[in-house]
């Protein structure tokens, strides 16, 4: 059918002619309401962005002078973050003359790595940027699968919601590991 064809009969029944695939040969058109259409589509690209999981990257700073309970701290910390399905972006800052023990700083992320293993994949191994040292972790799959079933049966007949289930959850499932 001629182009000229299309947008007579288009005109007719009141609406638009809309090219599909002009790479096609010989492009391809199609009658309809634009306007509608693109409403719809408009919809469905939110509806699918609603029901998106957006992952966060949680950060733990260290310093390479870091003492053990403060370590303790802050690794029970990113094994929560880790628990709740969020990635943890482990760093280590490095000022003046820490720079020249750059090593210092990779064992505290291999340990740090080391005792997160139940609940954490190394993502992004430690590499040394500058002054920092970065190494991003990822909960593991298994862990999260579990972590959703558990906030399933408890939210499905709890009032308090899915946020006021995760601190509990994630507890036992450390404990189970």
């Amino acid at each position: 059918m001629s182009p000229a064809q299309a947008l007579q009969i288009a005109t007719e029944k009141a609406l638009d002619l809309v090219e599909i695939s002009a790479t096609a040969t010989p492009p391809v058109c199609r009658i309809m309401n634009s306007g509608k259409y693109f409403y719809q589509q408009a919809k469905r690209e939110a509806e699918a962005r609603k029901h998106q999981k957006h992952i966060q990257v949680k950060e733990i700073k260290f310093r390479p002078k870091i003492d053990e309970h403060d370590f303790q701290f802050k690794k029970r910390n990113a094994e929560r973050f880790l628990l709740e399905g969020d990635k943890v972006k482990a760093t280590v800052i490095f000022r003046g003359r820490e720079n020249a023990h750059s090593e210092i700083g990779l064992r505290i992320q291999q340990r740090l790595a080391a005792e997160l293993t139940e609940v954490a994949e190394v993502e992004y191994a430690p590499r040394q940027e500058g002054n920092t040292m970065i190494q991003i972790l990822s909960p593991k799959r298994d862990i999260k699968q579990r972590v959703k079933k558990s906030l399933a049966e408890e939210s499905g007949g709890a009032a308090g919601g899915k946020r006021a289930a995760r601190p509990a959850v994630a507890k036992e499932i450390a404990e189970e590991s």
